[in-house]
């Protein structure tokens, strides 16, 4: 899908960058020349010029964007693999009462200007997600304060009226801490006016992280080790490249050439039969050392509009699901990177599977079985036209219905033409339909689908799989079809759905939680709101070993997640790797 990543953010960076507005900030320091011996290259997360490093801006470049820690860090690190929260500027967290958590601070944590890292800037950074519309302002629905504390806490209550612990926890590993004292300048100087805010091009950040801005210009950008960096101690070492360059390709196929040859050590790209990439020996890996490749952190699948006849019968969805070829699926379309599915509202990585009793849930499994879709339908009275479509008792024909996702986004542009054809055997009609993607989320948020094709909650994160869930099956704040609906995009309704939904994430203790889980894994089996089609990493891991190596893979002892040296926890990785 990385046809959909190139024009995505290349056409947002169109809009919202003109060539003069680039050519009006300072030109950027140090050289575009740095020894190849010390400069870790990378790809796949930066499609375009850089508009800014500001973050609190909505398309800042890498490494500000997403939960990259080169540049800014956040109180903890999430670990995708355990599931766990590995501690960053924070040392530790202490839950009071159920709506007091108390974060006590790194007191060794200090900006790159030399400033200590306090708890003032903590509660701070989170304050600005409060007074302005950013990246992380929801988190405020959970919240009622956060503030600074003495001996380094940082305290955080949980608003009463909407209790949610998960997003709270969230938020402990994705808010980027800014320095007080340089942002309330710029506040000042626009006026606490957000839209000039997000115009500040911070083109040398002062934040936390072991690097700093150091070069960028329309074909890479780099950034420099701080020597001074204040997470040697808790790291043990500095990292081991001087530099990080991040080459901005024009195409996915030059990426990949890079890789191939050497020019480039971590690639987060999309590469059809990456296996090909070793095949003359070249020491290039994956984080698996076989099929699937990369670890499963999302599962894309197709959402049903609960309002349209035929649509709105469980059989009729659970044909569909059985009717559906996945290996097809994964082999075509994302070149066997997915391991067959199991359907349900968790991934099989153990930070999930431990919150759900399969013996409890396997009953309502589907799999591939065109024979017994077929028998589903008969037994309720599904009978074939003379075309070969069928139609309800009542008259309702199964079909046609479009099934929808953009244009040029290839992977699931194939997957769902294997799953019209595959309706076809039972007697549905499907036609498929790739709008241009803007139009696409104006159909998917307004219900103006039959069926369509979406990630729910793709992120890492600690409220996994709570969020995935939601996404799909909450139907509290959904409004009716024709208006803007941000999550649970058919409009599927369960009463008690929504009640483990709010539920879960006011629990702590496991074996609470695993019952809870169950039963909401069961009802969505049992309902079958959407089907899986794949899974998918949240980050393609494929290095090139030939100038750096030690990259994390499986089974290399050193117990790091594959997340791409940047984020989260996989940041360790920086520290572990040699020539």
């Amino acid at each position: 899908m990385v046809i959909r990543k190139a024009f995505g953010i290349a056409m947002t960076l169109t809009l919202l960058l003109s060539v003069a507005a680039l050519a009006a900030q300072a030109a950027p320091k140090g050289s575009q020349q740095t020894p190849r011996n010390e400069t870790l290259y990378m790809n796949g997360l930066q499609w375009g010029t850089p508009s800014n490093f500001n973050m609190l801006s909505s398309n800042p470049a890498w490494p500000c964007n997403q939960n990259r820690f080169l540049i800014y860090e956040s109180l903890f690190m999430y670990d995708q693999m355990k599931g766990t929260m590995d501690p960053l500027l924070a040392k530790s967290l202490n839950w009071i009462d159920d709506y007091t958590l108390d974060v006590t601070m790194n007191p060794a944590a200090r900006f790159n200007d030399g400033q200590a890292l306090t708890n003032e800037d903590v509660a701070y950074s989170f304050e600005l997600g409060k007074k302005y519309t950013i990246s992380w302002s929801n988190v405020w629905l959970s919240l009622e304060s956060v503030t600074a504390k003495p001996a380094g806490i940082v305290e955080f209550k949980l608003a009463k009226d909407n209790y949610n612990r998960l997003n709270v926890l969230d938020a402990l590993t994705n808010v980027p801490i800014h320095p007080k004292h340089v942002w309330t300048k710029i506040e000042a100087d626009n006026d606490n006016d957000i839209a000039k805010i997000t115009t500040v091009f911070n083109e040398d950040p002062v934040a936390s992280g072991p690097y700093k801005v150091y070069y960028w210009n329309d074909t890479k950008i780099i950034v420099v080790r701080d020597d001074n960096y204040w997470g040697k101690a808790l790291f043990g070492r500095l990292p081991a490249p001087k530099y990080v360059t991040h080459v901005i390709f024009k195409s996915a196929d030059a990426g990949n050439l890079a890789l191939k040859n050497g020019e480039v050590d971590m690639s987060q790209q999309f590469i059809p039969k990456v296996w090909l990439m070793w095949k003359d020996g070249a020491p290039i890996r994956t984080y698996l050392p076989k099929l699937p490749y990369f670890i499963p952190a999302s599962m894309p699948q197709i959402f049903f509009n609960m309002t349209r006849k035929g649509l709105d019968v469980p059989e009729v969805r659970r044909a569909l699901a059985l009717s559906i070829d996945y290996k097809k699926v994964a082999d075509v379309a994302m070149s066997g990177y997915s391991d067959p599915i199991v359907p349900g509202i968790i991934l099989g990585i153990p930070s999930e599977t431990k919150l759900v009793d399969q013996d409890v849930v396997k009953p309502d499994f589907w799999t591939y079985d065109v024979a017994a879709a077929n028998k589903l339908l008969d037994s309720i009275g599904a009978k074939k036209g003379k075309d070969g479509i069928r139609s309800l008792k009542d008259g309702t024909r199964l079909g046609p219905w479009n099934i929808e996702c953009p244009y040029g986004w290839s992977d699931w542009n194939a997957s769902l033409e294997i799953v019209m054809q595959s309706a076809k055997k039972i007697g549905i009609e499907l036609r498929t339909k790739f709008p241009e993607a803007p139009v696409w989320t104006n159909d998917m948020q307004t219900g103006n689908f039959d069926i369509i094709m979406n990630t729910p909650a793709g992120s890492l994160s600690p409220s996994q799989p709570w969020n995935r869930a939601r996404t799909i099956m909450l139907s509290e704040g959904v409004p009716p079809i024709g208006e803007v609906a941000y999550y649970n995009w058919g409009r599927f309704k369960d009463s008690r759905a929504d009640e483990l939904l709010k539920i879960i994430p006011t629990k702590s203790n496991p074996a609470e939680l695993k019952k809870l889980y169950t039963e909401l894994d069961a009802i969505y089996l049992k309902a079958v709101p959407t089907i899986p089609l794949m899974y998918r990493p949240a980050l393609f891991y494929t290095v090139n070993e030939s100038v750096w190596k030690g990259m994390p893979i499986q089974g290399d002892g050193s117990d790091i997640p594959p997340q791409i040296l940047t984020d989260g926890s996989g940041i360790k990785g920086l520290y572990v790797i040699h020539h």
